[in-house]
């Protein structure tokens, strides 16, 4: 072979290997995803399989970017700032009831923690010990916390009556009940419980009263999709939750591992600290009993349905909520990758 033979085959071979990558670009779609809350532990759930390549192995590439609240993340979303997110379902049904004409309402696709991780808190010190208690009590909470907005409904199923709400930044919500100025907050468990260790108290000094163990039976957060991308890419969509699952059975299996995803996102974290609020919320949201009988990712059309109406009575939205609207689960993977929670 001569050397302008030589240098032809080896143009040909690069030209050959510039369209498969060029294909493979292509084939690469980028997803833009919001996170509902910041870099803390429960963000494993999606850091990790990121960090481990599953994202990119299914063809997607995903930025994954902190949060400021489940309103803002469905907000972001249906503007199409974001192609994805975590986010409450309340809070995405009140968006869907307030904004009727909207044209780009974002759907649930996969229900992740199958309870609501609201809980009211107080000390033990203040005599509170159930729900009924917090009659004619102050409580603290930040105007947009999930647990303030569902909490007509958590009293309404314990005569809870006379509440007084204090509002505050999120930051200050434990502080303030350690140093007496509320009764009690409303807070994710895992949030609240650990920040108020953070400040000194002993978790034997707190009384917690999760919503779900008293009558509330709303579902927590889930992953969110715009509808154009569900429309156009739905098996972009299933791809993204396939390997999300994936990713999700690991972090349920070993916590402490996946934590280091955290780390690598905010080399500031306490990773102890972390550590324990994963565990938490896999304990108390996503590997529930509930969770269990319903299956990971899944949702019930009848407490779905409940939840639709007892949203729509305690946020007083503008219409009632369609659960039908809200929900889509065409797109979950077969049962066999959702068979993530250990007995």
């Amino acid at each position: 072979m001569n050397k302008r033979q030589v240098l032809q085959s080896f143009l040909a071979a690069s030209a050959f290997a510039f369209g498969l990558g060029a294909a493979h670009a292509q084939a690469t779609t980028p997803i833009k995803f919001q996170l509902d809350w910041r870099f803390e532990g429960p963000a494993a759930l999606f850091l990790h399989p990121a960090a481990k390549g599953y994202f990119k192995q299914a063809g997607i590439d995903v930025t994954i970017d902190a949060g400021n609240g489940s309103g803002g993340t469905v907000t972001r979303v249906a503007s199409g700032a974001y192609d994805m997110g975590f986010a409450d379902l309340a809070a995405l049904m009140e968006f869907h009831a307030n904004n009727p004409d909207s044209p780009n309402k974002p759907v649930a696709v996969m229900m992740v923690y199958n309870n609501t991780p609201a809980s009211a808190m107080a000390l033990k010190k203040s005599g509170i010990t159930k729900p009924a208690d917090l009659s004619g009590k102050k409580l603290g909470a930040p105007v947009f916390d999930a647990g303030r907005r569902a909490f007509p409904i958590f009293a309404k199923a314990n005569n809870i009556t006379n509440v007084t709400w204090t509002a505050m930044d999120p930051t200050l919500r434990e502080t303030m009940l350690l140093r007496g100025d509320i009764d009690a907050i409303t807070g994710f468990t895992f949030t609240s419980l650990l920040n108020l260790e953070a400040r000194g108290a002993k978790a034997s000094d707190v009384v917690v009263l999760p919503y779900p163990d008293y009558g509330v039976k709303l579902y927590g957060n889930a992953i969110i999709v715009s509808p154009k991308l569900l429309a156009e890419k739905p098996q972009v969509v299933k791809a993204f939750l396939s390997a999300f699952a994936k990713g999700a059975k690991e972090v349920i299996a070993s916590p402490a591992v996946a934590i280091e995803s955290v780390k690598a996102r905010d080399g500031i974290i306490d990773t102890k600290l972390e550590t324990r609020r994963l565990q938490l919320a896999i304990d108390t949201v996503i590997n529930s009993p509930d969770a269990r009988a319903e299956g990971f990712g899944n949702v019930v059309p009848a407490r779905l349905a409940l939840m639709a109406s007892q949203v729509s009575d305690a946020y007083g939205t503008k219409t009632r909520v369609k659960p039908e609207a809200v929900w889509n689960g065409s797109v979950l993977p077969p049962a066999a990758e959702l068979a993530i929670l250990k007995k």
